[in-house]
């Protein structure tokens, strides 16, 4: 057999590029794929569009047709009756009129104006925080911001957050003059003394003398009573999740110390706090912390349910943090060593970032528990969107809706709780190294 003969099955021209198959690329690629890929999921995937059909067809309706314009809920039902013949639509209409009170609760309506700018002001304090392609001048309004958001939300004027302000600033100014010299713990020690100094016995006299010569930035003052509504779950949230981390990352390294004392005073924190219930010391900080403190002291309660919802949530990122640091590798801590890095140096460089990208879901995952427990607050008197709600329906006009309330709560809390959890899955995939 000649080597020459050409064989049969040897293409000698090259053929044009031609599309992929319909059913391999695109939405149709993605519905065999996921919803019809053998014969257990297709059945599963048909009864799931008959129970969604199911649903939706008697949800809907009373979703779309419902009332939007009435005072009232006998006024609501009258539209209804006239319109359908019956009243089995939803009554929107206590959500238009009553929406000011489920965002802002008591808060003067003429001072909408400040609780409107210190959330947008939020937003851009947390943007150089949350990306890194937000210009790190940002991070200025980010410092500046806390203090900014009390003056914005309780009034008064600008020299009592100035000297608060100046607090951490003489704090800090010790700090690096001591760590010169000392240790980073004598260092630390050195910086809370003095600014406890300054808060607690120069800070007042210097405010009430500027207040009187020099009255700067004065808005109404409004009490922490008149706060309620999403702002009061957005101010405890907020407040609780800045604070609740940077105490949990030193509550995780405390407990893993070899500093006996340093250990067991974190160990001892934390498992009580984890062993006793958020409600038990919500009402510690509302009735049982008053009898602590000297005779006259006035502790604002939303400060106080503050400081019990960090320590709160500081315990348990505290052992999510603890969960980070055990999954990195024993050589993580010999290459930190390797490199001459002192105990804090190592963790700022090389522990605690690899120990917090391992951590992101748990602490989203706290994030999210500790926004939603801010409803709790409605059994100590603070009036949040739940309490509110239970105000709204005890009014004779319109006692006796429930759905419309609670959709619009949940539609709330859900919108702020998924985007929480869709930036922690977007940062997992901007951190990932694997390259999988």
């Amino acid at each position: 057999m000649s080597t020459t003969k050409s064989l049969s099955y040897v293409r000698k021209e090259i053929l044009e590029q031609q599309p992929a198959p319909r059913s391999q690329v695109g939405f149709t690629r993605w519905v065999r794929e996921n919803l019809f890929s053998g014969w257990f999921n297709s059945i599963l995937t048909l009864v799931s569009i008959f129970v969604i059909y199911k649903v939706a067809a008697a949800a809907l309706p009373w979703l779309l047709g419902g009332v939007w314009d009435a005072s009232s809920l006998e006024e609501c039902r009258a539209v209804l009756n006239e319109r359908f013949g019956n009243t089995h639509y939803a009554c929107w209409a206590v959500i238009t009129e009553r929406w000011n009170q489920l965002l802002y609760g008591f808060y003067p309506d003429t001072e909408y104006w400040r609780a409107n700018l210190a959330f947008f002001l939020m937003l851009a304090s947390l943007a150089p925080v949350l990306f890194d392609k937000i210009p790190r001048k940002m991070l200025y309004l980010t410092m500046a911001f806390p203090f900014l958001l009390v003056w914005l939300v309780w009034g008064g004027t600008l020299w009592g957050v100035i000297s608060v302000a100046a607090g951490f600033v003489l704090g800090g100014v010790a700090f690096k003059l001591v760590d010169r010299y000392g240790s980073m713990a004598l260092s630390a020690i050195a910086a809370v003394v003095v600014a406890a100094i300054w808060w607690l016995f120069i800070s007042p006299s210097v405010v009430d003398g500027l207040n009187a010569f020099l009255p700067f930035g004065h808005l109404q003052e409004v009490q922490s009573r008149d706060l309620g509504g999403f702002m009061i779950c957005v101010i405890i949230g907020i407040s609780g999740i800045a604070l609740s981390l940077p105490i949990g990352i030193v509550l995780a390294l405390g407990r893993q110390s070899d500093l006996f004392v340093v250990k067991t005073i974190c160990v001892g924190f934390i498992e009580f706090i984890r062993g006793v219930p958020l409600i038990t010391l919500l009402f510690t900080a509302s009735l049982l912390l008053n009898y602590f403190l000297p005779p006259g002291t006035a502790f604002d309660l939303t400060l106080r349910v503050i400081i019990m919802v960090t320590l709160f949530s500081s315990a348990y990122m505290a052992e999510v943090i603890r969960g980070g640091l055990a999954a990195l590798p024993k050589g993580q801590y010999e290459a930190a060593d390797a490199l001459g890095l002192d105990y804090w140096k190592a963790q700022r460089l090389v522990i605690m970032p690899q120990a917090l990208k391992i951590s992101i879901p748990g602490i989203v995952n706290t994030f999210i528990g500790l926004f939603k427990d801010t409803t709790l607050v409605m059994f100590i008197g603070i009036y949040d969107m739940l309490g509110l709600s239970n105000a709204i329906r005890a009014n004779s006009a319109w006692n006796g809706i429930y759905w419309e309330l609670f959709i619009f709560i949940g539609l709330v809390f859900w919108i702020c709780c998924f985007a929480m959890s869709r930036y922690s899955q977007w940062l997992e995939r901007k951190l990932r190294t694997d390259h999988r």
